[in-house]
């Protein structure tokens, strides 16, 4: 092609000749000249060529989704909480609600397990002890690209000598603790992290509100769509009353762990007082019927192995079934219904003893109790 089309041929550097012909014979199939000096070109993808250009991150990619079991959602169950409690158009979080940073320590556990980074230690001393006071290790220190999940990280494997338990860990992430030394470990400003993450995804926006005696950045959704879709999972999970998961319920096809997530969401929403925003656009009948539905599948999850409390409910979740039967309302059991669930979950453990699921109950069974906690 000529120059004044703006092109210029690249020449391969050490070649005597500039027309096609002589560039092209010097060349053999193993990418080397007639004269046998190896010569640098830029290669193609068939065979005979050199290796195109990649990048080193995408294999790490592969090797981890091939590991963890699929591919990891776009946001964490923190952003997903986060996203549950907060007010559409005003952008931040009722001053009321207590729970939710107590909650949100607990999905970070929850979240680092599913990515297979911390487990339980395995001991089989460890079951002579309650589950929420079995002790944490780390066996994968390596980064997952989320802030405040490697700050977490970080400082677990900071703490390999002296190790805490999943209760304690809860305790000294939300700064929930006696032990003064020990208050470095607490997680600050988590909710505005987890809100500016969320706005460099797109999801939020910021602003800055003025509340009479201070102003303070708020952070409004901006893609009512991401928000819609959670809402819709939760509120499908939980009105469901057969064994088969409706596949609305669940995240897309190839996601890492989607039952145990879809499991994991409901709990920590119910544990942290969000729930109550999913449901509200159903009537009041099925939106009990929706919080009795999480109550059985908080008890049954938050026990080891799974299932092992089928059907006994949390003391929330009797306090509110209490009212019900007695304004003469039958509560409907949905223990058969539970079994799907279980089945599911169970296909996506390392077998049945595994001890990053374990964990998880673990954590579950503590924000079962966040009520008496609190």
């Amino acid at each position: 092609m000529s120059s004044a089309a703006g092109l210029s041929r690249r020449r391969v550097a050490n070649t005597g000749s500039s027309s096609d012909d002589t560039s092209s014979s010097a060349w053999h199939a193993n990418g080397s000249a007639s004269n046998g000096a190896v010569l640098s070109h830029a290669g193609s993808a068939f065979e005979g060529g050199n290796k195109i250009a990649f990048d080193p991150r995408d294999l790490d990619q592969d090797r981890e989704e091939s590991r963890t079991g699929g591919k990891l959602p776009r946001l964490t169950i923190m952003e997903e909480i986060l996203l549950l409690g907060l007010k559409d158009k005003h952008g931040y979080l009722s001053f009321w609600n207590d729970s939710i940073s107590y909650a949100l320590r607990g999905c970070i556990l929850v979240e680092l397990a599913l990515r297979r980074r911390i487990a339980l230690v395995k001991d089989v001393n460890r079951r002579k002890y309650p589950i929420g006071d079995r002790i944490v290790e780390v066996i994968d220190d390596r980064q997952t690209g989320e802030t405040i999940l490697d700050e977490t990280l970080k400082m677990m494997k900071a703490q390999e000598v002296d190790r805490f338990t999943i209760n304690g860990w809860i305790d000294l992430l939300s700064g929930e603790t006696w032990n003064v030394m020990k208050i470095g470990y607490q997680l600050k400003q988590v909710r505005e992290r987890l809100a500016k993450g969320l706005v460099d995804k797109g999801i939020l926006r910021t602003e800055k509100r003025n509340f009479l005696l201070f102003d303070m950045a708020t952070h409004p959704v901006a893609d009512i769509r991401s928000k819609d879709a959670i809402i819709a999972r939760v509120v499908s999970l939980l009105t469901a009353n057969t064994s088969t998961i409706p596949p609305s319920a669940l995240d897309k096809e190839g996601t890492q762990c989607r039952v145990t997530r879809a499991i994991c969401l409901v709990c920590a929403a119910y544990a942290a007082s969000v729930l109550d925003n999913a449901l509200g656009r159903l009537t009041y009948e099925d939106r009990e019927a929706a919080f009795q539905r999480c109550d059985e599948i908080l008890a049954e999850f938050s026990s080891w192995p799974f299932g092992s409390n089928l059907g006994q409910g949390t003391a929330s979740g009797r306090r509110r079934e209490a009212p019900r039967i007695g304004m003469g309302s039958t509560v409907p059991s949905g223990r058969e219904s539970l079994l799907g669930l279980l089945q599911e979950v169970k296909r996506e453990m390392n077998g049945e003893e595994d001890l990053g699921f374990e964990l998880i109950a673990g954590v579950l069974e503590v924000l079962s109790k966040l009520d008496s906690l609190l």
